[in-house]
């Protein structure tokens, strides 16, 4: 199990007292608690601030100075942790469609996991923002409920797409192969979305969090609860100072100390 003293602050962060059992019960609990403790934010793109993927970096950002992060981060600092349990991990890439159409042809701009328990292959994704997995899924067709809804694993000629139960339809979040990712690989597609002009990510403000219950999403000034039982409560936020708040207060983000971060937040569009 890890034992260096960032692998017991990360625990403290996630809300755990010691390292679960390498099973996926085990690791299913740790997702949960990954997932409900470090919010997905993109304030560093925003802020025109240099994302690093490495490993002592992502420590000090998600872990000691408690901000969140974005998939590359997330998924990178995790599997790590289920390296340290011992547990075989391959790092793979998706080409996002969750706001595209189903046959688009998207850049592999997404990270996940595929873990092996007792030879068997899982896949664990705790970097996709508001509809980030809080379980572990079989790599196999068919339905499979996590604590925050249903999804599904479809086979294709090449590989398989990711999708999830929304209102009443299933929507794809992404589709992905097998083949293994190296370090290098995210580093160029990180590099790209966290400072290519007319990236998603270095335009606007989007945050998430899956709380006990109910999924907290935030797109630039509109604020959105989506409750298990299938009741949406949204707001508009008018302010960087209610902006502030809720990044603060309802994600758990500590805002970076920076210079123009409310200028940022003034800035950004009406629109969710």
């Amino acid at each position: 199990m890890p034992a260096e003293a960032v692998w017991d602050a990360y625990l403290q962060r996630i809300g755990l007292p010691s390292w679960p059992a390498p099973t996926v019960q085990g690791v299913a609990s740790l997702v949960l608690h990954h997932v409900q403790a470090i919010p997905f934010e993109n304030l560093s793109p925003l802020l025109r601030q240099p994302v690093s993927l490495a490993l002592p970096d992502l420590h000090r950002k998600l872990v000691h100075e408690q901000r969140g992060g974005y998939c590359y981060e997330h998924n990178l600092l995790f599997g790590a942790a289920l390296r340290g349990l011992g547990l075989r991990v391959t790092n793979l890439a998706a080409r996002v469609l969750w706001t595209q159409p189903e046959d688009a042809i998207t850049p592999r701009t997404h990270m996940l996991l595929q873990v092996h328990f007792d030879g068997a292959p899982h896949i664990v994704d705790v970097g996709f923002g508001a509809m980030t997995l809080t379980g572990v899924l079989r790599l196999e067709p068919g339905v499979q409920r996590t604590p925050h809804g249903d999804f599904r694993l479809l086979p294709e000629d090449d590989g398989w797409r990711m999708q999830a139960m929304v209102g009443n339809a299933w929507r794809t979040l992404y589709r992905y192969d097998l083949h293994p990712q190296e370090l290098p690989d995210y580093e160029v597609a990180s590099y790209y979305v966290s400072t290519y002009p007319d990236s998603f990510f270095t335009q606007e403000l989007v945050a998430a969090r899956p709380i006990p219950g109910a999924r907290l999403a935030l797109r630039n000034r509109e604020y959105t609860r989506y409750e298990s039982d299938g009741a949406v409560r949204r707001r508009r936020l008018e302010s960087a100072a209610q902006l502030r708040d809720v990044l603060t207060g309802d994600f758990g983000i500590a805002l970076p100390a920076v210079e123009g971060l409310d200028a940022a937040l003034d800035r950004l569009p009406d629109h969710g």
